[in-house]
């Protein structure tokens, strides 16, 4: 096995994308091994590993972030943030957590958020006055919310991996969401008074109102995609159709900014993001099935069971595990290849796999921020031109924050469970 760990390392340092990343690895594995037979397999094997009606919801999600930007819910969502917050010091600071808390309740990705944001909030905070180092770190830091705050595409991945109920998955991830958002929230409040940040002044109640009716339609949308998952009028893949359609309307026919000619480079756009989760979805089976060829998922949990006996040491171990796993491996790749390694252990220790998805989603949406392979990072380094090295740095404070907020959701299993467990 050592060729094969050799020339994983080999492909990520020299920069491949981790979907051919573990598809090469797998192809150096079979012929290292010389298991030419197994390549007959492989085309079954990626087609087995997408077929599944949960992954449905995965272009629909995507199409829904889609929508929004090209029909204006997202810059209305942003102003409303921008109106009652505003006014406090650093209010654009709490602009851009609170705008990211919003836009994670309907979009579900770091990625795409962290792109919309560093064009938008950026721009405005250096305007302001704020440092731009300052101000990427905060918009790329406030995009973990994305996929914790239901909808979340790495939801959607570990339900299917995990065979356990997106519904139940997305309720787990609301208070961890508004938790972590919180913890941002109050960080802010110590920066804020120590750089001594701009205060404006307080928006009058009529164009809180006036901006509150603006952006309802678009309030709506988050909150009927959990009341219908929650009272069982639609299935949470059925949610994301619900979804689409609501933004649609809301677009073309409320604020009238989305036109029927955005709607092919939307449907594109969609495709063409669809596409490489899909990509990474179809690598990550194969590799697993290598994986589970080669019984190093039996050796790892049997390994780990005789490490310790005691449920919150394996939980440490786990969080460890998956932070440096998330610094080099997408998270989508991770959950696929490992979770079958780790779920089977965590059930043993009593562990909820509903909770243990939503510790494993945070652990490797935090890898998204940090080297070297924090793809968010990249993209706001590329957006904002802020150093990678320098931008690394500015995210420190929000990363304690967010592994201080990751531990307190591991060890108090109530945060994540109390919601699923209305669902019965």
């Amino acid at each position: 096995m050592f060729i094969v760990v050799a020339a994983f390392i080999f492909f990520i340092i020299f920069g491949i994308p981790i979907a051919y990343v573990i598809g090469l690895t797998t192809t150096v594995y079979i012929f290292a091994f010389d298991n030419i037979n197994l390549l007959n397999s492989v085309p079954h094997r990626m087609i087995n590993g997408i077929q599944n009606y949960g992954l449905l919801a995965i272009p629909l999600f995507v199409l829904v972030g889609e929508l929004m930007n090209s029909g204006g819910i997202t810059t209305r969502l942003i102003q409303f943030a921008r109106v009652l917050f505003g006014h406090l010091r650093g209010g654009l600071a709490y602009v851009n957590v609170i705008a990211n808390m919003f836009l994670a309740s309907i979009m579900g990705s770091t990625n795409a958020q962290t792109a919309m944001m560093s064009k938008v909030m950026v721009p405005e905070m250096e305007k302001e006055g704020y440092k731009k180092e300052f101000s990427t770190a905060l918009t790329v830091s406030s995009a973990l919310i994305g996929p914790i705050i239901p909808p979340s595409i790495i939801f959607i991945i570990y339900a299917v991996t995990a065979e356990v109920s997106i519904g139940k998955m997305f309720l787990g991830g609301v208070f961890p969401g508004i938790l972590l958002g919180v913890a941002f929230l109050i960080l802010i409040s110590v920066i804020s008074t120590k750089e001594k940040f701009p205060i404006h002044q307080r928006a009058p109640i009529k164009e809180i109102w006036n901006s509150f009716l603006k952006v309802f339609p678009a309030l709506l949308i988050p909150v009927i995609i959990v009341f219908g998952i929650l009272t069982g009028m639609f299935t949470a893949t059925e949610s994301a159709a619900v979804a689409c359609f609501l933004a649609f309307i809301s677009g073309a026919f409320i604020y009238r900014e989305l036109k029927v000619k955005d709607l092919p480079q939307i449907f594109i756009n969609t495709a063409i993001n669809t596409s490489i989760v899909t990509f990474i979805i179809a690598m990550a089976t194969i590799f697993g099935w290598v994986l589970s060829i080669e019984r190093i998922p039996q050796t790892i949990a049997q390994s780990m069971i005789s490490f310790t006996d005691n449920r919150y040491v394996f939980l440490l171990i786990c969080i460890i595990l998956f932070l440096l796993i998330g610094m080099v491996l997408e998270g989508i790749a991770a959950i696929i290849i490992l979770v079958p390694v780790l779920l089977p252990v965590a059930i043993t220790y009593g562990i909820d796999p509903i909770q243990f998805g939503i510790i494993i989603a945070i652990n490797l949406t935090i890898g998204l921020i940090t080297p070297p392979v924090g793809t968010a990072l990249f993209i706001a380094s590329s957006i904002t031109k802020v150093k990678l090295e320098v931008l690394a740095r500015s995210t420190l404070p929000f990363l304690t924050v967010a592994i201080i907020i990751l531990l307190i959701i591991a060890y108090v299993p109530v945060i994540t469970l109390w919601l699923p467990h209305l669902m019965g």
